[in-house]
């Protein structure tokens, strides 16, 4: 591509695509927001509606109060409501949202804390009181890929994997796994199954969805939903290690323009049926208890106030009997609603509202409009008796739990077999120049980041929302890639040496080299470019310094989309496609190590279930669509059996590099692209070193008076879903002289006027590194306005002062993160 035609497209992609921001909603060019049912297809859920079942809710509700119906409706957090609130608030569910702890405080917790929170609400709303008809919460949990939030749970192929092996029948068994293991420790429904079509890989979703083939999606949706809840007729489901599922999210999420998360699905209505509904009559004929409404809108129109969609169709057409629950707080984006006071998601066909820290606002005003008639009396009774009705369905009113709290089941040997077959059918092979298989007697050394990382290996909603901070040693029924391949390499009399850097001192007979994607969920996945690494091309840089001392190299890429590799793939001998495989390293060992004599012990059976790029800017490429030009089509993978070289593939990636970069403001000395380093005139500034690079560090001496450092120049950045998110600015700082005054912390751009007073944070002793978390939502409340930020990090003060900076950059772990200033 010539030069004036790449900065021609990074310049369109630049304006149509600002960092981060979810744009507003602008309609579809003629096209429709309001459905026509009459052009979905017909489907029915099975097995939720039976006499005596209609006729126990029925009782029930002539005896609930108007507080205990509307109690139903709302599900908050367990981050901020307690089993005692339960008894002025008598809410239907709650839920252990990504970040959540159990009551033990810790997020990253064992079986018995989790069953230890389950039973001490459940306790609280079961107890006996005058006047107080004791209905079953709910308890909902993510185990979107295993039950992921505990420890020692097996952790399964997030669903990308899962639609490369393409096996239905292992689709369900992977269910029955999740359901029992979730079963087990104490919650009973599971948000899962992710039905989204991810259509423009830039999503940071996509790894959620199983394809962007509707048709794969299609034949998982039933097959998961049975998994984790049994047949349709099934009955005391939570008795048997069953849970409840929950079809998401309804509708669109994978369709937004640009892959803006939370953003707008700007398609016509017939696309939006054949693409974006494609599993959900299958998971409902299949019997699914609840269903997810999702986030983004359709040509404008926001899912949670869609009457049309989730009343007209969902119910109506698709005769849909369960019920619908919203998404963290998605009620809020409705225009005219706020977290805390929502009617029109209700007269809209919600059910039940997810208001994880707004429940006692939420449930306040909705008992207040009930009251007052602006949410019909009916509206409220048809919501209740469909969360009854899935409560008695799913056996909650019966107190036994034989499964809950009993040992052994986690991490089972039978799971982790299931787990391991999931990870080896999941594998796509790309290139193979005759390194693979690896003979299993040979000298291996095993390099990169990922290597003998659980955390790259399992990836995002992993013991966290971003599932980044998470050691091996939370893993203890885990094997990392690196474990997998030294058992099966010296079972057969060869060694496996671990280097992440990729150093030796004896030339090995092959590299393994594991790297890719640093773990990221919903949001802070978002990207604007599909390169990987773009301007920071660390891994590439190991498979050459391998290459060039003569060895041969396996590249295992690890990632939750496909992303434009083509230099690495020139630098490897083989690559394989990994996904993000789960807690079963020996998965991969399964299928790249062969036996003593050289000969596959498995051979590849994944394919591509997206589209792999053949330039960086190939955002939406579909099969099927105008312009379809992959690098790799949907459904390639080559095999021992059926190999395949590649050529030399172009190394311009069509894209500037400095548009990956939305979050990393300095780090290792330099300030990366887009971004730059600015000071008043009167600060003086040198290079020193940093805590752990050489000359990786700024050093800055402020005078008397006033003067500024400010790092900006990458565009418009919108952090209001990053402040929402408990996401903060982190800085790796040294105080070099005490400040004389104040030290304010801001950010500029738009209507911002606000300043964090962080003089705290610069007092103390000096001459010593630290790092300093400070939430973006602090910013906030000292009036910064988030929404269209041009420098990111600027530090004010009035001097003498001397301060040395050696990183700065977002981060998603909220632990440690603090409000400088704030009052206590």
């Amino acid at each position: 591509m010539r030069l004036g035609t790449k900065l021609l497209l990074a310049s369109t992609i630049l304006w149509t695509m600002p960092a981060l921001a979810q744009q507003a909603p602008t309609a579809l060019s003629g096209g429709p927001n309001v459905a026509d049912p009459a052009k979905w297809p017909k489907a029915a859920s099975v097995g939720l509606v039976d006499a005596a079942t209609e006729k126990r809710v029925t009782d029930l509700m002539a005896k609930m109060s108007i507080e205990q119906k509307v109690g139903q409706l709302i599900q908050g957090d367990i981050g901020s409501v307690k089993p005692e609130d339960l008894r002025k608030y008598p809410l239907g569910s709650i839920l252990a949202g990504g970040n959540s702890p159990p009551l033990s405080g810790n997020d990253r917790s064992p079986q018995a804390d989790w069953v230890a929170t389950a039973r001490a609400f459940r306790a609280v709303a079961m107890e006996p009181r005058p006047g107080h008809i004791s209905i079953p919460l709910i308890f909902g949990v993510d185990a979107v890929h295993g039950n992921n939030n505990v420890i020692g749970a097996v952790i399964f192929p997030h669903n990308i994997g899962l639609g490369a092996a393409n096996d239905p029948g292992l689709i369900r068994r992977i269910g029955e796994v999740t359901a029992v293991e979730t079963a087990a420790t104490g919650p009973d429904w599971a948000f899962g199954p992710t039905l989204a079509v991810p259509q423009d890989d830039r999503w940071g979703r996509s790894y959620e969805g199983y394809s962007e083939d509707p048709g794969i999606v299609r034949s998982f949706a039933g097959e998961m939903v049975r998994g984790l809840q049994g047949e349709p007729s099934a009955t005391g489901r939570i008795q048997k290690g069953k849970v409840a599922a929950s079809a998401k999210h309804f509708l669109g999420d994978g369709g937004t323009f640009n892959g803006i998360d939370q953003g707008d699905t700007r398609i016509g209505e017939d696309e939006l049926i054949a693409i974006h509904g494609a599993g959900y009559p299958v998971a409902i004929d299949a019997g699914t208890l609840t269903v997810m409404a999702s986030y983004n809108s359709w040509n404008g129109v926001k899912m949670h106030g869609n009457k049309s969609l989730l009343t007209d169709v969902l119910k109506g057409k698709m005769g849909f009997q369960g019920f619908v629950v919203g998404d963290w707080n998605g009620h809020g984006q409705i225009p005219g609603c706020t977290p805390t006071d929502c009617a029109a998601t209700f007269n809209a066909g919600l059910d039940m509202a997810m208001a994880p820290d707004s429940w006692k606002g939420l449930f306040e005003s909705t008992l207040k409009h009930v009251k007052d008639g602006t949410i019909p009396m009916a509206r409220l009774d048809d919501a209740v008796r469909r969360i009854l009705r899935v409560k008695a369905k799913l056996g909650l009113f019966d107190p036994a739990r034989p499964i809950e709290g009993k040992a052994g089941v986690l991490g089972a040997p039978e799971h982790r077999a299931i787990a391991r077959e999931a990870v080896a059918k999941s594998l796509v092979l790309l290139k193979n120049n005759g390194v693979l298989p690896v003979k299993a007697g040979a000298k291996v050394l095993v390099a990169g980041p990922g290597a003998d990382s659980m955390g790259m290996q399992t990836g995002g909603w992993t013991l966290s929302w971003q599932g980044d901070g998470n050691g091996n040693e939370l893993f203890p029924n885990g094997e990392t890639i690196f474990a997998g391949v030294k058992q099966a390499v010296e079972a057969a009399g060869g060694t496996a040496t671990l280097s992440p850097e990729g150093n030796f001192t004896s030339q090995p007979d092959v590299a393994i080299v594991v790297f890719g994607e640093q773990p990221y969920a919903e949001m802070r996945g978002d990207i604007r470019t599909l390169e990987f690494q773009p301007g920071d091309k660390q891994a590439l840089g190991l498979l050459k310094k391998l290459k060039n001392a003569g060895v041969p190299v396996v590249s295992v890429f690890l990632s939750g989309r496909p992303l434009w590799t083509n230099p690495e793939l020139n630098a490897s001998d083989a690559f394989v496609a990994a996904w993000l495989p789960g807690s079963e390293g020996g998965g991969v060992a399964d299928v790249l190590v062969g036996d003593a004599a050289g000969k596959p012990r498995k051979d590849f059976k994944g394919r591509l279930s997206f589209s792999w790029p053949k330039t960086a800017g190939q955002f939406v490429l579909n099969k099927g669509k105008p312009g379809y030009d992959p690098l790799f089509p949907l459904g390639h993978g080559l095999t021992y059996v059926r190999g395949g070289t590649v050529p030399a593939l172009s190394e311009e990636a069509g894209i500037d590099p400095s548009l990956g970069n939305t979050s990393t403001f300095f780090a290792k000395g330099v300030t990366p692209a887009p971004f730059s380093f600015a000071t008043d005139s009167r600060i003086t500034r040198k290079t020193v070193d940093g805590p752990q690079t050489q000359e990786g560090a700024q050093q800055l001496v402020w005078p008397a008076g006033p003067a500024t450092l400010r790092i900006g120049g990458g565009g418009d950045l919108d952090l209001t879903r990053e402040a929402n998110g408990d996401l903060s600015l982190q800085i790796s700082y040294r105080v070099d002289r005490a400040p004389a005054g104040k030290v304010q912390l801001s950010m500029e751009g738009g209507a911002n006027k606000g300043a964090i007073d962080a003089t705290t944070l610069f007092t103390g002793a000096t001459g010593t590194w630290r790092t300093a978390k400070v939430f973006l939502k602090c910013y906030q409340a000292n009036g910064v306005d988030l929404g269209k930020v041009t420098a990111p990090f600027v530090v004010q003060a009035s001097g003498p002062f001397g301060l040395s900076i050696a990183d700065v950059r977002i981060v998603s772990d909220p632990n440690a993160s603090i409000c400088p200033g704030a009052k206590p």
